[in-house]
């Protein structure tokens, strides 16, 4: 298959390309209503949520899923990879689909830029739902005083050689991806269709760059100005309802980091603790659409 039909996968849903925030961004959208944004984290794509865009859009809502900047049939720009401007992207889309604000769904990094939307963008995001992420502050606390944390993702560590940890993630047609998604479902596997065509995503143009900058910045900038910075926008929380779906096994944030972040919500936390991994929109995506179809009315008033 061609990268374009990798991506853009037929299907009850519309594929649209909106202009925000400086570029051009790939949206899959279903139904009609109030907002609900899901953003992808790493080394997906839009197609991690397609199954959840109908159960959500049939509760009546437009369902939405974003490529974000670097990855899918989204631009590939060479800079902006830091969570302060992808949470920008984030609220750009949602005035470029037409709407002032949305509940925003994020898995993985996706997670964690919704959490930093709804702090630095706070009038375009109704709700968050976090699921496998933390709030940044708390994931970052964990990564210093926490050794066990720190272990988990000590994989970012090999994302830092420049060109090498491209190279090393695009060899054998990916395999590094593969080997990554699995390892956050056991002791299940994806089904090879299914991993094929997150690996064959992976490859497509410069993605593997731009998907491993977002874990640079994130290293690189502890010790420096602007990742101080951050943080100390990100301490006063949010004010918004949040529900944290977690997996019990989640061998990449760990799940006390994750329940940390309830230090950071001042408003209606709801936590639901899956047994499952880290990779929760496909080891577990009917536990998952139940909770998240079961809490959305509850913020919604539908």
């Amino acid at each position: 298959m061609t990268s374009s039909n990798v991506i853009l996968e037929p299907g009850p849903w519309e594929h649209r390309s909106v202009y925000a925030h400086g570029a051009r961004f790939h949206v899959a959208v279903q139904g009609e209503g109030p907002l609900v944004l899901f953003v992808h984290g790493f080394p997906t794509f839009w197609w991690l949520w397609r199954k959840f865009l109908g159960p959500v859009s049939e509760l009546g809502f437009t369902a939405a899923a974003m490529d974000l900047r670097g990855y899918g049939a989204t631009d590939h720009p060479p800079r902006g990879y830091d969570p302060r401007t992808l949470a920008a992207d984030v609220a750009g889309v949602i005035r470029a689909l037409g709407h002032d604000s949305a509940i925003v769904v994020g898995h993985g990094v996706g997670g964690l830029v919704a959490w930093t939307a709804a702090t630095l963008q706070p009038t375009a995001v109704n709700a968050v739902v976090s699921i496998g992420a933390a709030h940044p502050n708390a994931l970052r606390a964990a990564m210093l005083a926490n050794p066990a944390q720190a272990r988990a993702l000590s994989y970012v560590v090999g994302y830092q050689r420049p060109w090498f940890a491209e190279r090393s993630l695009m060899k054998n047609g990916a395999q590094a991806i593969d080997d990554l998604l699995n390892s956050w479902m056991e002791p299940e596997e994806l089904a090879p269709e299914i991993s094929r065509r997150y690996r064959d995503a992976f490859l497509s143009g410069n993605t593997a760059h731009c998907a491993i900058e977002f874990h640079r910045w994130a290293m690189r900038s502890v010790p420096r100005p602007d990742g101080r910075r951050f943080a100390i926008d990100m301490q006063g929380g949010v004010s918004v309802p949040v529900l944290q779906i977690h997996g019990k096994n989640d061998t990449s944030i760990l799940v006390e980091t994750a329940m940390d972040s309830a230090k950071f919500v001042n408003g209606p936390w709801s936590p639901v603790t899956l047994d499952a991994g880290h990779l929760l929109p496909e080891q577990t995506p009917d536990e998952v659409v139940a909770a998240l179809t079961q809490w959305l009315p509850t913020v919604s008033g539908r």
